[in-house]
């Protein structure tokens, strides 16, 4: 039975071991281009020794930013920035991935440790979101997106499609389609924020309609053998649940009709309502959402723990696991997992791990033959 540290073929690629780097969203990029904190980042993540790193969620439109420090792919310019981080982490040993999203209700703000909030409208980089209803996601305040017409829905799964295009133009391996955290496609599902009474909201099927043209406008320019995932939020914790959770697992198998291979397991994050946190919060959800569908499923959320993590993919809750905050605190996570599992092979590259693995305090004879290497 395979374990954290055996490999994961899906499709035509092969991840060497079962840990992959979460998109981690860094807001250091300049009008969507990379800059000097992106390369070394990614390189670090991927010489650490996981099998998959994702890159943060990347902007198929400017209005779709979170904050105006985010990754974009909405035009050629950006390609080569994309190309540079693709391969710095394939050269490290990792397969390189991409998270594609649109921020819809949630863009224009502030990084976190800015505060979070809606940029002043007197700021210059202030833009106005755009989303299913013109609902806020917090009541009364000036933060309202603009109801999108269906021109917009097009436009935007276009660029959807553009920005997959010029992923695979970069050598991203593995792409991912964010779906979750309240963002765009999330609040068209959700009835929280989707208020529409036309062919895009109302019924599952109509609230599930913007996912679901969006992957098949995908699937026709990115080619069957790489991987097509998506992040879904399938709880919300809102009461509600016991309807979210099975009506999450009824689009996703819409979804993988139109070719998905793989979800990572997510938090809707439509509302504001508390999340119970806790280790491994979305195992067993995701194990339950990959028997009811016979997709592939990963998740993260606060799995730390070798072991747990090794047990989660031997009991086949997920196919791999998702690690986030862990890879920041420690890149070579790895490497600490392998230990504690009692894995032999080697993990890191071999300049870190010939000292890490054999260094010795007491120091070794010099060989005649190395004398004259180093003289």
């Amino acid at each position: 039975m395979s374990g954290l540290f055996d490999s994961f073929t899906l499709k035509q690629i092969t991840l060497r071991n079962r840990i992959a780097a979460s998109p981690m969203c860094q807001y250091q990029a300049k009008d969507g281009l990379i800059t000097d904190w992106h390369l070394p980042h990614y390189a670090a993540l991927a010489r650490g020794g996981v099998g998959l790193v994702v890159v943060e969620a990347t902007a198929v439109s400017p209005e779709r930013r979170i904050t105006p420090g985010d990754l974009g792919l909405w035009s050629d310019a950006h390609t080569k920035g994309a190309a540079a981080i693709a391969k710095a982490i394939a050269d490290a040993g990792a397969v390189p991935g991409i998270q594609l999203g649109h921020a819809g209700r949630k863009a224009g703000c502030t990084p976190p440790w800015e505060g979070g909030g809606p940029i002043a409208s007197s700021d210059l980089q202030a833009w106005q979101p755009i989303a299913p209803s013109a609902v806020p996601l917090i009541a009364e305040r000036p933060h309202v997106p603009r109801q999108m017409s269906l021109e917009d829905i097009q436009r935007v799964q276009q660029d959807f499609a553009d920005a997959a295009r010029r992923a695979l133009a970069a050598g991203f391996q593995w792409l991912e389609l964010h779906f979750a955290h309240g963002f765009l496609a999330q609040s068209f599902l959700s009835t929280h924020s989707n208020r529409r009474n036309d062919a895009y909201g109302g019924s599952l099927e109509n609230r599930a309609r913007f996912l679901v043209e969006t992957v098949a406008a995908v699937r026709r320019v990115w080619p069957a053998h790489p991987p097509l995932t998506l992040r879904l939020g399938v709880l919300e914790f809102d009461g509600h649940d016991e309807v979210n959770l099975p009506e999450s697992i009824q689009v996703l198998q819409w979804l993988q009709a139109e070719g998905v291979d793989l979800v990572d397991v997510g938090i809707g994050f439509s509302t504001l309502a508390p999340v119970p946190w806790a280790p491994n919060l979305l195992v067993d959800t995701a194990a339950r959402v990959a028997r009811e569908t016979g997709l592939k499923a990963t998740t993260s959320w606060l799995i730390t723990d070798a072991k747990d993590a090794d047990r989660a993919v031997r009991e086949r809750k997920v196919d791999l696991v998702m690690v986030a905050r862990r890879l920041l605190d420690n890149p070579h996570w790895p490497r600490q997992a392998a230990r504690e599992l009692g894995v032999i092979e080697r993990v890191l590259p071999t300049p870190y791990a010939y000292w890490l693995e054999n260094w010795s305090p007491q120091p070794e004879p010099i060989s005649t033959e190395s004398c004259k290497e180093l003289a």
